[in-house]
């Protein structure tokens, strides 16, 4: 049977872990490891606590190293296991959600990362708000890259299997080999110049340059808090500014006319503000 490593990146994230965690030890076919890469966390009793109630590797660093750096430290304490789930810390997966994941990767060999259908979830009161949070990424025509579906109510729309543009980072189910087939330099998956935004679908541009897809199971589900709860609607302008400056890294990486489109986001968002 393939075997799965799952990575979660945490920063302050002591409100949403333990769902998380629960839904993990709960699933018809559970992880062979759970890495914990805490990132710069103020209050780490929190993980304490995981490490004795779940028995999951943590590993602490005292400074926010970035989303992208911290799964790259979680990634390269990974030994000889077939898949890889980088999963985020307020995502709550459904209790067959690996066992899917893993049975639509082989029966799909091209596939080298696998996302799924993320439902909103309101963390505050723990329940699905029925809205879809993601059902894959995708880009508009000028450039803009959006999570399909996102906020729409749940009518079981986007129901079908299919290859997609990009995944949602907050569950990225990866073939290993894959991964390996991309490591940029230093040996990492996810390249730490991003720190945090659009990292995710920059790993995603460069594993369809090596020639595998992406693809988007609708039967692997999981709940998602992002967006759904009011204080993270609130996105800060130099968060905004961070969005914007990686999207213009993201075209220096993968060249591209779109380029001109994250250009003048960043210049409203990075240098104007707004």
């Amino acid at each position: 049977m393939a075997s799965t490593a799952v990575i979660i990146v945490t920063h302050n994230s002591a409100a949403v872990l333990e769902p998380c965690l629960s839904s993990l030890a709960g699933q018809s076919t559970p992880p062979d490891v759970v890495w914990v890469a805490d990132s710069g966390s103020a209050d780490i009793s929190y993980l304490q606590a995981a490490e004795k109630k779940f028995g999951v590797g943590v590993l602490r660093f005292p400074a926010n190293i970035g989303f992208a750096a911290a799964n790259n430290e979680g990634f390269n304490r990974l030994g000889g296991v077939d898949h890889v789930l980088f999963l985020n810390p307020d995502t709550v997966p459904h209790h067959q959600c690996i066992q899917q994941a893993a049975e639509s990767l082989a029966a799909n060999p091209a596939a080298g990362i696998l996302t799924g259908r993320l439902l909103g979830y309101d963390i505050g009161v723990r329940q699905a708000t029925g809205r879809l949070d993601s059902t894959g990424v995708f880009r508009k025509w000028y450039g803009r890259w959006f999570d399909r579906g996102q906020g729409e109510v749940d009518r079981g729309q986007y129901s079908s299997p299919e290859e997609v543009p990009a995944a949602c980072g907050a569950l990225m189910f990866c073939r290993k080999k894959a991964l390996e087939n991309v490591l940029v330099a230093g040996g990492a998956v996810f390249d730490p110049a991003f720190f945090m935004y659009k990292e995710d679908i920059e790993l995603c541009l460069r594993i369809r340059k090596a020639g595998w897809t992406i693809w988007y199971e609708p039967g692997v589900a999981a709940l998602h808090g992002r967006g759904w709860q009011r204080r993270r609607r609130r996105m800060s302008p130099d968060a905004r500014a961070m969005s914007a400056r990686n999207e213009v890294l993201l075209y220096q990486r993968h060249p591209s006319p779109y380029i001109l489109w994250a250009l003048a986001k960043y210049a409203a968002a990075g240098l104007l503000r707004i």
